[in-house]
């Protein structure tokens, strides 16, 4: 009789623990397939508001990592923006953004880097202040040919330049490999010599202001050819979220 009383009156306790522990499971998965369903279209408006775009804007987010800690901590760790095409000072492209350490309530970010590659066209845009004439322009990885036409001895002169793109303090610079003159390969060293400071001047490397083509929060760290395109590689100031100045465009100097 007292081991059947012991039997029926085993403690019920570690099966309430274990139905508390599941309904927890559930109200946190539930919430997390909540804050997955807003934060990023939070973030998606507040993106597209910032930079002025189309409100119909292609931009996709990914928040990294379980979302609910992070919400808690007040700090998302990294939000990854992609864009297949967005148009920011004139310049479209694609673009690959990825910031970290975002303050859920507003705040500066802890870093934001990312890539944006643009077409043949889009690049030659780039270069309109440079101080060659260009007539066409062709992305070759790893180097771009630039078409030409220079005034020499009362002349003009078809020229290919074949130019190595790279980034410098924010510029743009080309840097010149290669040059033809009406379609005769020239040696570099010797094209000065031959034409003169003209010639000088289109074998030495050429720095090319794009600070006003970006907001001012925005620089540009690095540029290679990939295929046929240009990617840049970039860079933000983490106030870029809280300072609307860096947001204007920037500012290249008088020359």
């Amino acid at each position: 009789m007292t081991n059947a009383a012991a039997t029926t009156r085993r403690p019920r306790w570690p099966w309430v623990v274990l139905v508390i522990v599941l309904v927890l499971a559930a109200l946190v998965a539930a919430g997390e397939l909540v804050a997955r369903a807003i934060v990023p279209n939070t973030i998606r408006s507040l993106v597209i508001s910032n930079l002025d775009l189309p409100e119909e804007q292609q931009l996709d987010v990914q928040v990294a990592g379980v979302m609910l800690p992070q919400l808690i901590a007040g700090t998302l760790d990294e939000v990854k923006l992609a864009s297949d095409e967005v148009t920011i000072g004139g310049i479209t492209g694609s673009a690959r953004v990825t910031a970290r350490d975002v303050p859920v309530s507003g705040g500066a970010l802890g870093a934001a880097e990312g890539t944006v590659s643009i077409d043949q066209s889009q690049f030659g845009s780039l270069l309109e202040a440079s101080s060659l004439p260009i007539s066409g322009i062709e992305l070759t990885e790893p180097d771009a040919t630039i078409e030409a036409d220079l005034e020499l001895f009362g002349s003009r002169i078809p020229v290919g330049l074949t130019v190595t793109p790279g980034a410098e303090d924010g510029d743009l610079v080309l840097t010149p490999v290669a040059v033809m003159f009406n379609g005769a390969a020239v040696n570099l060293d010797a094209v000065s010599g031959l034409v003169g400071a003209a010639g000088a001047a289109i074998t030495q490397p050429q720095r090319i202001c794009i600070a006003d083509r970006l907001p001012a929060g925005i620089t540009l760290t690095g540029l290679r050819v990939e295929g046929s395109r240009a990617v840049a590689d970039i860079a933000a100031d983490g106030r870029i979220a809280v300072d609307p100045a860096l947001l204007e465009p920037g500012t290249c100097p008088r020359s």
